[in-house]
């Protein structure tokens, strides 16, 4: 029943959805008593509450998560003892494989490579002459001028100027691998992750000095629910997300899984390899993502196009310009992007109301659009009208020439 002020005139009359605003437009011709004509309500829903079935990739499999760490990583420690006397290198810095990072004082390593040299001249020519004694000893016995024993003595003299020849070379290979170990250099090319040490500090053997990361290559140390581990196997692809990246997808492969599961958490470990060109990722981030154990190309909606409130999950689907309610059957869930199957009851291009619009009443006619392009009061007699739907106005904003609602008794 069409409401009426004093003076007879209709007056706007106002409903109200969950989360819709609903507003009814009627026109009324020239006279105080012309007979007012309702115009049909349409209900402009906002592109945000609405999604479009698609054809797609869906992927299931249990959730993981953990952090990512470097694939390589290796703590250069001093090898002696001795005061820092420069550092090349600071944290971030990149180095080439065998590039100097810092040096430490050697002047005594020095002294003790002079010392070993100078032993092994000494040994080496008292071998060479115990050789010599050998060898004259030996024409002697031939010719009957010396005993089998003076040969003997000759030959024990030569093995004892051999073993200390050899023992000089020993001390001497000793004191150049000192002397090398004052010159602190990178294993390997990578990024300095850490320097701890400064020009004038006193370090003896085992002290770090540089931490030094690979990040080429990171590996993603992550867990799974023990329960699931049936969907996890060596060499199945990963896809995550990392913290600081939101919108960045990346992915591995399972290069090891834990044969043990965490007592406390029921938990158990996977170790992810994961290629890092260019360098985006960095270690210590954390990353959730899924195992994708299987994949199918399905009709796929996002979840908040299903309603699942009663026995049987439906959608709310805009089809020649109404809205109807559709039974569906639901496939696989992709829990990390929130969509799921629908293995019947919609097809690929159909629009589904999602959010607040899925209060429209089945039946109601729906118009695709904004707020913006709802028509203004004064429209002629019989024209459509238009209300929003997830759009930005207030449950009680009115429209530009709209008469305040009154409440119907």
């Amino acid at each position: 029943m069409t409401l009426q002020d004093r003076t007879g005139l209709p007056r706007l009359r106002a409903a109200s959805l969950p989360g819709i605003l609903l507003v009814t437009f009627a026109a009324c011709g020239t006279g105080d008593t012309a007979d007012a004509t309702e115009a049909p309500t349409v209900i402009a829903v906002g592109q945000e509450s609405i999604a479009i079935v698609e054809r797609d990739s869906l992927r299931s499999g249990p959730a993981v998560s953990g952090t990512l760490v470097p694939e390589r990583t290796a703590t250069v420690r001093a090898e002696l003892s001795g005061t820092v006397l420069e550092v090349r290198a600071e944290a971030g810095q990149s180095v080439a494989e065998g590039a100097l990072l810092a040096r430490i004082d050697d002047s005594a390593v020095r002294d003790q490579v002079l010392s070993a040299r100078t032993a092994v001249a000494t040994a080496r020519s008292s071998y060479e002459v115990a050789e010599r004694e050998v060898q004259r000893s030996t024409t002697l016995l031939a010719a009957g001028a010396i005993a089998e024993r003076d040969l003997e003595a000759a030959q024990r003299a030569a093995d004892a100027a051999n073993s200390q020849l050899a023992s000089a070379r020993a001390q001497l290979a000793s004191a150049e691998k000192a002397l090398d170990a004052t010159r602190v250099t990178a294993p390997f090319a990578g990024i300095v992750s850490e320097r701890s040490i400064g020009a004038g500090d006193v370090v003896t053997p085992g002290t770090a000095l540089y931490t030094v990361v690979d990040p080429s290559s990171m590996r993603y140390e992550a867990s799974v629910p023990a329960e699931q581990i049936g969907d996890v196997r060596v060499g199945a692809p990963v896809s995550f997300r990392v913290s600081g990246y939101p919108n960045r997808p990346f992915s591995g492969r399972i290069t090891r899984v834990n044969p043990v599961a965490d007592p406390s958490t029921r938990q158990v470990r996977l170790l992810v390899s994961v290629a890092n060109r260019g360098g985006r990722l960095v270690g210590g981030l954390f990353a959730e993502g899924r195992v994708a154990s299987s994949a199918i190309e399905a009709l796929v909606v996002p979840d908040a196009a299903i309603d699942q409130r009663g026995i049987t999950p439906v959608v709310y689907r805009v089809k020649g310009g109404f809205v109807e309610k559709v039974p569906v059957t639901l496939g696989i869930h992709d829990q990390q992007s929130e969509r799921m199957q629908l293995t019947s009851g919609v097809a690929a291009g159909d629009t589904l109301l999602t959010g607040a619009a899925q209060g429209v009443t089945p039946g109601t006619p729906v118009s695709i659009g904004k707020l913006k392009d709802v028509p203004p009061a004064g429209q002629p007699v019989g024209a459509p009208t238009a209300a929003a739907v997830g759009g930005t106005a207030g449950a009680d904003s009115q429209l530009p020439g709209a008469v305040p609602p009154t409440t119907k008794p």
